[in-house]
């Protein structure tokens, strides 16, 4: 009894239409004095429930006084409440107001403890993966946090810079106003394939950080570490026999791409 009124409450019914639906099913044929009397509830509530599933078509009203009433076959009553539901579920599909999906945003974080804050939280959020590239000051100051998100069965994928980059010789530097080059280090993380940080600190530099779950972004950091780590590997296992394989055409494409046109 109980997991059948349980049913017709989640279809939408009152507490008292789904027991006057249940009386009046059992009994074939009733007034509302009667179904009241049976349930032993007010009959102004009885009423009111009786002339509500009337309108709506669920049971019958005879003519005359007393009304009485019967409930729609059990078969026809479930057809006429699945069409119902059908049409307004194809209504809330159509009609409903649609809006345009939010659009990745950047934004940037500013000083040393409001960056260290903002990736220390999404390091705690992470669940699959973290590609890090960083110099050995900001990976002590995350180490803890790193830890934390290994031990939970997070993968961590590193590249470690100590100042002595592989293309150092190559790439131009970067200089101020001043003409004096920055002593920043950069630092870059994709967590989950998902959100990155872009940035740099250092002693005699303001901290600072670009934050984003743009796709492009993500792909470009991912894309450049996987590039980074291949040049590494390549370098390391061929050495010096690299130039001697390729001599002049190896350092002439690089530097073509890569130094800085004085």
């Amino acid at each position: 009894m109980e997991r059948l009124l349980q049913h017709l409450r989640n279809l939408g019914f009152t507490e008292m239409e789904a027991k006057v639906m249940v009386e009046l099913s059992r009994q074939n044929v009733a007034s509302g004095y009667e179904v009241a009397k049976r349930l032993g509830a007010s009959r102004s509530n009885v009423y009111a429930a009786l002339q509500r599933l009337a309108g709506q078509g669920y049971l019958r009203a005879s003519a005359g006084e007393p009304v009485r009433y019967s409930m729609l076959p059990p078969g026809e009553l479930t057809r006429m409440i699945e069409g119902q539901m059908r049409e307004s579920l194809l209504a809330v599909e159509k009609e409903m107001p649609r809006t345009e999906p939010a659009k990745p945003t950047f934004y940037n974080v500013e000083g040393d403890r409001k960056v260290l804050e903002s990736l220390t939280r999404e390091l705690e959020r992470a669940e699959h993966e973290i590609v890090l590239d960083l110099w050995r000051e900001e990976a002590e100051l995350l180490r803890e946090a790193l830890k934390k998100a290994e031990s939970r069965g997070v993968r961590l994928l590193w590249s470690c810079d100590n100042g002595e980059s592989m293309l150092g010789p190559w790439l131009p530097r970067a200089s101020g106003t001043d003409g004096q080059e920055t002593s920043g280090r950069k630092f870059s993380f994709v967590i989950d394939r998902r959100w990155c940080m872009l940035g740099m600190r250092g002693e005699n530099c303001p901290t600072q950080a670009l934050i984003t779950e743009h796709p492009v972004m993500t792909g470009l950091l991912l894309d450049h570490f996987a590039q980074d780590l291949i040049l590494y590997e390549l370098e390391h296992d061929m050495g010096s026999e690299l130039s001697t394989r390729y001599g002049w055409r190896y350092e002439s494409i690089i530097g073509k791409y890569m130094s800085a046109g004085e």
